[in-house]
């Protein structure tokens, strides 16, 4: 495991050692589930933004095909 120095304003500091000592653990474990909540919440978060991005990806193009499905319809020797 490798170490890091970190300042952290008071009104962090303090409810993260109070919550931890509630919780009979460690500050610096409590500081780190805190950080692997965050990066999971952030996986998520940036897999929706990328799903999101494809999915318009998928509707422009079937929108496309969709009008070209439209003008065959309407004009069957197109």
């Amino acid at each position: 495991m490798r170490a890091i120095s970190l300042n952290l304003p008071e009104e962090l500091l303090g409810p993260a050692s109070r919550y931890a000592d509630a919780l009979g653990i460690p500050r610096a474990e409590y500081i780190r589930r805190a950080i692997a909540d965050m990066n999971r919440r952030s996986e998520a978060e940036l897999r929706a933004a990328r799903l999101a991005e494809s999915s318009l990806r998928v509707r422009d193009e079937s929108m496309r095909v969709l009008e070209e499905f439209s003008e065959v319809d309407s004009d069957p020797d197109a």
